[in-house]
């Protein structure tokens, strides 16, 4: 079987890396890229660059990874399905839920397929995370709390912190515990300048009653990508920057005083960080990509998905302009 034919909407620091892993990802050819103004340099000057998606489309594509910003995501997308070609459109899907939408329905109409690039799905921590807990290893699942922070990203000027940034970890939250979000509040503020939040706390719940915590900014010199998920065993801890996975097993603290002879407190307990295989999340995510395009396992993030993703976002958004707590998808009118 022929190689897919691949292009790439969008060479900027996202499309690169996609760039770099379509030019060796097997049973792919990376065949163009669409970008009008495109940064080139000696490590992707020998690329066929050309400035329009219809020029990308005349080169005859199967499938396109769109890296764009999120503000062009739906017109790119629905070109791409108007003119057959499967699509990774990176994350967040759209600015809004009926854009989202709009995408969706675009695709399937046309029978393609389309999926979002929630990189954190395909992070080896997370992936072990998620099949630990599904394995009931730490039992009834109390709480997750995320941290997400660094430095002010200058190339993003069209969305804020939460659809940039939170969406990660609202994604990895309901695919890690295959729940989706009820309820959420949340405060957020502009401290840069710019036109959008660059900070926010959030505070939820998930179907089944479970207990969400997200702090997300932009103002941080410290990078940090935590995940932490406490539940009725202990805890497990999943740092995506260094693909690690931490278990914090309860203790149980023998209690010596009479009166309090039957009281069982929770207390550390053994600490384990697991070995396991570490490949790069990107490339297991457009190996996913491929095969799913090719008919095989779709072990891809949905349209569908990523939709739910961004109504959380706006939900998110709404609890901190009205400053009261907000049911995902309920939209109150005036």
């Amino acid at each position: 079987m022929a190689d897919l034919r691949a292009g790439l909407v969008g060479l900027g620091q996202m499309g690169r890396h996609h760039a770099r892993v379509l030019s060796s990802l097997e049973g792919v050819e990376l065949v163009g890229i669409a970008d009008p103004a495109p940064q080139l340099d000696r490590t992707n000057a020998h690329l066929n660059v050309v400035p329009r998606v219809e020029d990308l489309l005349a080169l005859g594509i199967d499938l396109a990874v769109v890296c764009v910003p999120t503000s062009s995501h739906e017109a790119v997308a629905v070109q791409l399905a108007e003119a057959g070609v499967h699509a990774l459109i990176e994350k967040p899907v759209a600015p809004d839920v009926a854009s989202a939408r709009r995408i969706a329905a675009a695709f399937t109409s046309a029978g393609l397929v389309a999926c979002v690039g929630h990189i954190e799905r395909y992070n080896p921590a997370l992936q072990e995370l998620r099949r630990r807990l599904s394995n009931g290893e730490l039992g009834a699942i109390y709480q997750i709390a995320t941290r997400r922070q660094g430095p002010f990203p200058a190339r993003i000027a069209d969305i804020g912190v939460v659809l940039d940034l939170a969406t990660h970890d609202v994604d990895l939250t309901a695919w890690v515990t295959k729940r989706s979000y009820v309820t959420l509040s949340a405060h957020t503020a502009n401290r840069s300048g710019r036109e959008h939040e660059d900070l926010v706390a959030a505070v939820g719940t998930l179907e089944g009653g479970i207990v969400v915590n997200h702090l997300v900014n932009w103002l941080s010199p410290l990078k940090e990508r935590i995940t932490v998920v406490t539940g009725e065993r202990g805890t497990l801890v999943a740092d995506t920057i260094a693909g690690d996975l931490t278990f914090y097993s309860n203790g149980l603290a023998p209690v010596s005083w009479d009166t309090l002879a039957s009281f069982r407190g929770v207390v550390q307990g053994d600490v384990i960080r697991y070995a396991i295989p570490k490949r790069e999340p990107l490339v297991v995510e457009l190996e996913a990509f491929r095969d799913a395009v090719g008919g095989g396992n779709r072990r891809v993030v949905t349209v569908e998905d990523a939709t739910h993703t961004v109504e959380v976002a706006e939900t998110m958004l709404r609890a901190a302009a009205t400053g009261e707590a907000q049911t995902v998808g309920e939209v109150v009118t005036t």
